[in-house]
């Protein structure tokens, strides 16, 4: 490539829909679109291709011009791997960036002969499997990418042990500053949970504990929706009303305007048991907020350290969770504390420099 010419990057995913792996790559997309001499492909191929996170007017938007029918299913998955190998050929990009589990193996597939080089970033729990099927197809189908990209130091290890590739980055999320400027600001005695409503977030167990808990003053808030036709929120509701706490229990659906919520609550709890590295806790602790989570296997444990920015609890200790929860509620010291650390520890997660360390290792490899 000479001076003069343009570099092309390639970001594929299904959608921009409401999620982590969404918000990251919109992130990069703004990002790489600021680098002098980078233009930016973005596709969105999956079912729905729903922009919630949007992205500069200079990223080059493809989305099939087709609406996959699910009634002829396979044949809409084929004309969705034409499609892609269609606009790879068309774009000719130097790069391609691709998220996604299931889906890097559909992309890879796609695109089998074509002379593409291809990063691939897994955004699930690391030990997770995706059944038979797809796990041949990552042993056939990643050695072929020109590197591979994952999110924690344990990922990195329970990948290495499967022999898919060698060429492996350990690059985290990039984490939104989330600051309340000059203002002073008026936290509120409210617990707030972030995610979608699906069954690895067990936003049941969190009500249940709070419950427990039983400090009339403090409300629970929890942000996400229904998704992947699980259908919880009814059940949720139920269940508040159920423990006599609906009145303490807030459900605010969809926020693309978050973080105001963050900067006037005062304690982050996640109950979730499946992570690659949730994009919530990092800005919780950007807000300045302590955070209690789960130990799952990846994800809170690079962010968290027990007892200096919040708590990390074996995974379904809800006796441990429960009391590290009302410790929080009634200490307002300790609350501040704990905050103060998580939005000073989380900076090394800046966006900034996550961003460039993708853009050097799809770009430069390294």
């Amino acid at each position: 490539m000479n001076s003069r010419e343009k570099l092309v990057v390639c970001l594929v995913i299904p959608s921009l829909q409401a999620g982590g792996m969404e918000r990251v790559m919109s992130q990069l997309a703004t990002f790489f679109t600021q680098v002098p001499g980078t233009v930016v492909h973005l596709i969105l191929y999956g079912i729905t291709r729903e922009i919630f996170y949007q992205v500069p007017g200079n990223v080059i938007i493809h989305k099939p011009s087709f609406v996959f029918n699910n009634k002829w299913r396979t044949f809409y998955t084929f004309k969705t791997l034409f499609f892609l190998r269609r606009k790879i050929k068309e774009i000719r990009p130097h790069t391609c960036l691709s998220f996604g589990e299931f889906w890097n193996n559909f992309f890879l597939l796609s695109i089998i002969g074509l002379r593409c080089r291809v990063y691939i970033s897994d955004r699930s729990q690391p030990d997770k499997s995706l059944g038979r099927f797809h796990e041949l197809l990552r042993h056939l189908l990643y050695p072929g990418a020109a590197g591979l990209i994952f999110q924690t130091a344990k990922a990195k290890e329970i990948y290495l042990t499967k022999n898919i590739g060698r060429n492996i980055a350990v690059i985290g999320n990039p984490m939104r500053n989330i600051d309340h400027g000059t203002a002073k600001i008026e936290r509120q005695k409210n617990v707030i949970m972030v995610g979608r409503l699906i069954n690895t977030k067990h936003q049941d167990q969190l009500i249940e504990m709070f419950a427990k808990v039983n400090n009339p003053e403090w409300n629970l808030l929890i942000v996400g929706y229904d998704h992947l036709k699980q259908l919880h929120l009814d059940r949720l509701k139920k269940l508040a009303k159920d423990l006599n706490i609906e009145q303490s229990v807030i459900f605010t659906g969809k926020q693309d305007k978050i973080d105001e919520i963050y900067l006037k609550s005062s304690i982050f709890a996640f109950t979730s048991s499946s992570e690659g590295f949730p994009n919530v806790i990092g800005e919780a602790m950007s807000a300045g907020l302590p955070v209690i989570s789960y130990d799952c296997v990846a994800g809170p444990s690079e962010m968290i350290v027990d007892g200096y920015n919040g708590y990390l609890i074996p995974l379904f200790n809800k006796t441990r969770f429960e009391s590290k929860l009302a410790l929080l509620m009634k200490d307002d010291e300790l609350r501040e504390k704990l905050g103060a650390n998580a939005r000073e520890s989380i900076k090394r997660f800046s966006q900034e420099k996550i961003c460039k360390d993708y853009y050097d290792f799809i770009i430069h490899g390294i």
